[in-house]
């Protein structure tokens, strides 16, 4: 659903907005400066954790805007009694069914990234530790 190689985009713009480096932007969201890397290049898809960190120390971002790109940034302050303050109420559904459709993908990816994992490995070898010290191995 999200296309990774926008959502890079969207997030190097981020960082020109505001000035800041890869390093200093997963400093500013407490992530990892791998999982920003992996996001800039177009490797990895974004989960829900992200998203909403990057939502909840940037306010000019707009989470619409961010997942698709559809919106604006840096986003306008909201006046509760402009004719557009149904379309953003429209727009916080819409972002909300989103967030949802995001989230159950993370999910399944995570899941199934398991699984995967899981058929690979192969036991090799079982150590028991008794608390005399002493130890039994056990190889396949």
């Amino acid at each position: 659903m999200v296309n990774s190689t926008d959502f890079a985009k969207r997030i190097e713009k981020i960082l020109d907005y505001y000035s800041l480096s890869a390093t200093a932007f997963s400093e500013a969201i407490d992530f990892n400066r791998s999982t920003i890397s992996h996001l800039i290049s177009g490797r990895n898809k974004p989960s829900l954790e992200f998203v909403m960190k990057v939502v909840q120390k940037f306010p000019e971002v707009e989470l619409y805007w961010l997942l698709n790109g559809k919106g604006v940034f840096p986003s306008e302050e909201n006046i509760s009694n402009s004719p557009s303050a149904s379309i953003s109420r429209t727009t916080k559904t819409e972002s909300s069914n989103l967030l949802k459709v995001l989230q159950k993908e993370t999910e399944t990816s995570q899941l199934s990234q398991r699984n995967s994992e899981e058929k690979q490995k192969e036991i090799d070898k079982i150590v028991i530790f008794y608390k005399d010290g002493s130890f039994k191995a056990y190889e396949n």
